[in-house]
Protein backbone atom coordinates (compact mmCIF):
# COMPACT_ATOMS: atom_id res chain seq x y z
CA UNK A 1 0.00 0.00 0.00
CA UNK A 2 1.15 3.23 -0.83
CA UNK A 3 1.45 6.21 1.96
CA UNK A 4 1.40 9.80 1.86
CA UNK A 5 4.77 9.67 2.49
CA UNK A 6 5.95 7.39 -0.29
CA UNK A 7 3.99 10.31 -2.60
CA UNK A 8 5.92 12.78 -1.29
CA UNK A 9 9.24 10.89 -1.74
CA UNK A 10 10.07 10.63 1.78
CA UNK A 11 9.64 6.70 2.93
CA UNK A 12 8.04 5.63 6.40
CA UNK A 13 11.65 4.62 8.04
CA UNK A 14 13.36 7.33 6.98
CA UNK A 15 10.48 9.86 8.03
CA UNK A 16 9.93 8.19 11.53
CA UNK A 17 14.04 8.54 12.27
CA UNK A 18 14.16 12.33 11.53
CA UNK A 19 11.08 12.90 13.81
CA UNK A 20 12.38 10.96 16.62
CA UNK A 21 15.88 12.38 15.75
CA UNK A 22 15.69 15.82 14.02
CA UNK A 23 19.55 16.50 15.08
CA UNK A 24 20.42 14.31 11.78
CA UNK A 25 19.21 17.45 9.71
CA UNK A 26 20.59 20.75 12.42
CA UNK A 27 24.28 18.49 12.33
CA UNK A 28 24.20 18.39 8.51
CA UNK A 29 25.23 21.90 7.21
CA UNK A 30 24.85 20.82 3.41
CA UNK A 31 21.53 19.67 3.83
CA UNK A 32 20.22 22.60 6.22
CA UNK A 33 21.91 25.03 3.36
CA UNK A 34 19.06 23.67 1.17
CA UNK A 35 16.43 24.06 3.43
CA UNK A 36 17.32 27.00 3.67
CA UNK A 37 17.11 27.73 -0.16
CA UNK A 38 14.49 25.40 -0.45
CA UNK A 39 12.55 28.16 2.15
CA UNK A 40 13.56 31.34 0.70
CA UNK A 41 12.92 30.14 -2.86
CA UNK A 42 8.97 28.94 -1.96
CA UNK A 43 8.90 32.47 -0.21
CA UNK A 44 9.39 34.61 -3.75
CA UNK A 45 12.71 37.29 -4.42
CA UNK A 46 10.79 40.00 -2.38
CA UNK A 47 10.56 38.58 1.03
CA UNK A 48 14.05 37.97 2.78
CA UNK A 49 13.94 35.36 5.49
CA UNK A 50 15.46 36.68 8.46
CA UNK A 51 16.13 33.55 9.91
CA UNK A 52 18.21 32.29 7.55
CA UNK A 53 20.22 35.12 7.15
CA UNK A 54 20.71 34.46 10.79
CA UNK A 55 21.81 31.24 10.48
CA UNK A 56 24.34 31.76 7.59
CA UNK A 57 25.58 34.34 9.67
CA UNK A 58 26.00 32.10 12.62
CA UNK A 59 27.19 29.40 10.81
CA UNK A 60 29.82 32.30 9.39
CA UNK A 61 31.36 32.86 12.78
CA UNK A 62 31.31 28.90 13.38
CA UNK A 63 33.75 28.65 10.62
CA UNK A 64 35.74 31.12 11.81
CA UNK A 65 36.09 30.05 14.89
CA UNK A 66 36.94 26.22 14.02
CA UNK A 67 39.76 27.39 11.60
CA UNK A 68 41.39 29.51 14.97
CA UNK A 69 41.15 26.43 16.75
CA UNK A 70 43.08 24.45 14.19
CA UNK A 71 45.30 27.52 14.15
CA UNK A 72 45.81 27.25 17.75
CA UNK A 73 46.12 23.38 18.08
CA UNK A 74 48.83 23.42 15.12
CA UNK A 75 50.51 26.60 16.56
CA UNK A 76 50.58 24.64 20.05
CA UNK A 77 51.82 21.25 18.69
CA UNK A 78 54.44 23.30 16.34
CA UNK A 79 55.51 24.50 19.94
CA UNK A 80 55.97 21.37 21.35
CA UNK A 81 57.87 19.65 18.60
CA UNK A 82 60.40 22.74 18.51
CA UNK A 83 60.92 22.26 21.84
CA UNK A 84 61.05 18.64 21.82
CA UNK A 85 63.68 18.77 19.22
CA UNK A 86 65.50 21.58 20.85
CA UNK A 87 65.80 19.54 23.82
CA UNK A 88 67.34 16.62 21.86
CA UNK A 89 69.97 19.24 20.52
CA UNK A 90 71.24 20.32 23.61
CA UNK A 91 71.41 16.73 25.05
CA UNK A 92 73.64 15.79 22.21
CA UNK A 93 75.84 18.31 22.91
CA UNK A 94 76.04 17.53 26.69
CA UNK A 95 77.10 14.07 25.61
CA UNK A 96 80.89 14.11 24.12
CA UNK A 97 83.76 13.78 26.57
CA UNK A 98 86.29 16.92 25.85
CA UNK A 99 86.45 19.66 23.06
CA UNK A 100 87.39 17.86 19.73
CA UNK A 101 84.02 15.45 19.95
CA UNK A 102 81.90 19.13 21.28
CA UNK A 103 83.01 20.17 17.92
CA UNK A 104 82.46 17.22 16.03
CA UNK A 105 79.20 16.66 17.22
CA UNK A 106 77.80 20.13 15.41
CA UNK A 107 77.87 18.86 12.32
CA UNK A 108 77.09 14.82 13.18
CA UNK A 109 74.50 14.78 15.55
CA UNK A 110 73.08 18.39 16.43
CA UNK A 111 72.37 19.21 12.70
CA UNK A 112 70.19 16.58 11.63
CA UNK A 113 68.64 16.87 15.02
CA UNK A 114 68.02 20.37 14.03
CA UNK A 115 66.63 19.64 10.66
CA UNK A 116 70.00 21.97 9.21
CA UNK A 117 72.40 20.89 6.90
CA UNK A 118 75.02 22.91 7.95
CA UNK A 119 76.43 23.73 11.80
CA UNK A 120 79.33 26.14 11.81
CA UNK A 121 81.15 27.29 15.13
CA UNK A 122 82.83 30.81 14.39
CA UNK A 123 85.23 31.89 16.67
CA UNK A 124 87.96 34.66 15.98
CA UNK A 125 91.25 34.15 16.70
CA UNK A 126 94.86 36.01 16.03
CA UNK A 127 95.94 36.65 12.08
CA UNK A 128 98.53 33.80 11.91
CA UNK A 129 96.43 31.31 13.60
CA UNK A 130 93.04 31.99 11.33
CA UNK A 131 92.33 29.11 9.16
CA UNK A 132 89.30 28.53 6.73
CA UNK A 133 88.46 25.03 6.54
CA UNK A 134 85.19 24.63 4.68
CA UNK A 135 84.24 21.17 5.72
CA UNK A 136 84.92 21.63 9.18
CA UNK A 137 82.23 22.18 11.97
CA UNK A 138 84.66 24.77 13.80
CA UNK A 139 86.25 27.80 11.71
CA UNK A 140 88.82 29.59 13.02
CA UNK A 141 88.29 33.26 11.11
CA UNK A 142 90.72 36.79 11.37
CA UNK A 143 89.43 39.62 14.35
CA UNK A 144 86.11 41.34 13.01
CA UNK A 145 85.21 38.52 11.03
CA UNK A 146 81.97 37.64 12.98
CA UNK A 147 80.50 41.26 12.99
CA UNK A 148 81.21 40.86 9.18
CA UNK A 149 79.56 37.84 8.50
CA UNK A 150 75.83 39.17 10.32
CA UNK A 151 76.23 42.45 9.20
CA UNK A 152 77.17 40.54 5.28
CA UNK A 153 77.19 44.29 3.79
CA UNK A 154 74.27 45.67 5.47
CA UNK A 155 73.64 47.87 8.77
CA UNK A 156 74.40 45.58 11.17
CA UNK A 157 71.52 44.91 13.86
CA UNK A 158 72.87 45.09 17.65
CA UNK A 159 75.71 42.25 18.46
CA UNK A 160 72.75 39.89 20.55
CA UNK A 161 70.04 39.81 17.75
CA UNK A 162 69.42 36.57 16.18
CA UNK A 163 69.22 37.09 12.55
CA UNK A 164 67.66 35.07 10.16
CA UNK A 165 67.52 35.53 6.06
CA UNK A 166 68.43 33.69 2.71
CA UNK A 167 71.97 32.66 2.67
CA UNK A 168 74.68 35.41 1.84
CA UNK A 169 77.42 35.55 -0.04
CA UNK A 170 79.84 36.21 2.63
CA UNK A 171 79.18 32.87 4.62
CA UNK A 172 78.87 30.49 1.56
CA UNK A 173 82.45 29.65 2.16
CA UNK A 174 81.75 29.22 5.87
CA UNK A 175 78.94 26.49 5.45
CA UNK A 176 81.05 24.70 2.71
CA UNK A 177 77.93 23.66 0.80
CA UNK A 178 75.10 25.24 -1.01
CA UNK A 179 72.25 26.89 1.25
CA UNK A 180 68.81 29.13 0.44
CA UNK A 181 68.76 30.47 3.80
CA UNK A 182 70.63 30.34 7.32
CA UNK A 183 69.95 31.56 10.96
CA UNK A 184 73.27 33.19 13.29
CA UNK A 185 73.00 32.85 16.63
CA UNK A 186 75.89 35.55 17.50
CA UNK A 187 77.53 34.10 20.99
CA UNK A 188 78.97 36.45 23.56
CA UNK A 189 81.89 34.66 25.01
CA UNK A 190 82.56 37.83 27.73
CA UNK A 191 85.40 40.68 27.52
CA UNK A 192 88.41 39.50 27.59
CA UNK A 193 87.74 37.03 24.76
CA UNK A 194 86.46 37.72 21.28
CA UNK A 195 82.57 37.33 19.77
CA UNK A 196 81.85 34.25 18.62
CA UNK A 197 78.74 33.07 15.87
CA UNK A 198 77.23 29.46 15.51
CA UNK A 199 75.66 29.76 12.15
CA UNK A 200 72.97 27.08 11.02
CA UNK A 201 72.35 26.68 6.95
CA UNK A 202 69.87 25.21 4.98
CA UNK A 203 68.65 24.34 1.57
CA UNK A 204 65.26 24.99 1.51
CA UNK A 205 64.79 28.99 1.25
CA UNK A 206 61.89 29.10 3.96
CA UNK A 207 63.47 26.98 6.38
CA UNK A 208 64.92 30.93 7.92
CA UNK A 209 62.92 33.50 7.25
CA UNK A 210 62.80 37.36 9.04
CA UNK A 211 59.26 36.30 10.01
CA UNK A 212 59.67 33.67 11.97
CA UNK A 213 60.26 33.37 16.10
CA UNK A 214 63.32 33.31 17.53
CA UNK A 215 62.40 32.15 21.22
CA UNK A 216 63.85 28.87 20.68
CA UNK A 217 66.66 29.73 18.91
CA UNK A 218 67.72 31.98 21.49
CA UNK A 219 67.46 29.39 24.04
CA UNK A 220 69.60 26.85 22.52
CA UNK A 221 72.15 29.78 21.66
CA UNK A 222 72.35 30.74 25.42
CA UNK A 223 72.83 27.20 26.09
CA UNK A 224 75.12 26.57 23.63
CA UNK A 225 77.36 29.42 24.84
CA UNK A 226 77.42 28.22 28.37
CA UNK A 227 78.56 24.39 27.26
CA UNK A 228 81.08 26.60 24.89
CA UNK A 229 82.49 28.59 27.85
CA UNK A 230 83.00 25.65 29.70
CA UNK A 231 84.75 23.90 27.34
CA UNK A 232 86.96 27.33 26.69
CA UNK A 233 87.92 26.88 30.82
CA UNK A 234 89.28 23.86 30.81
Amino acid sequence: MTTQADKDGLDEPTRGRLLSDPSLILQDRDLMRALVAAREAELGANVVDIRGRAMEALESRLDRLEAAHQTVISTAYENQTGTHTIHRAIIALLEPVDFAGFVETLQAEVAPILRVDTLRLVMEAADDEAHAAPDGALQMLPAGSVAKLISAGRRAPRGDDIILRKAATETRAIHGTRVASEALLPIDLGPTRPPALLLMGSEDPSRFTPAQGTDLLRFFGQVFRLILLGWLRE
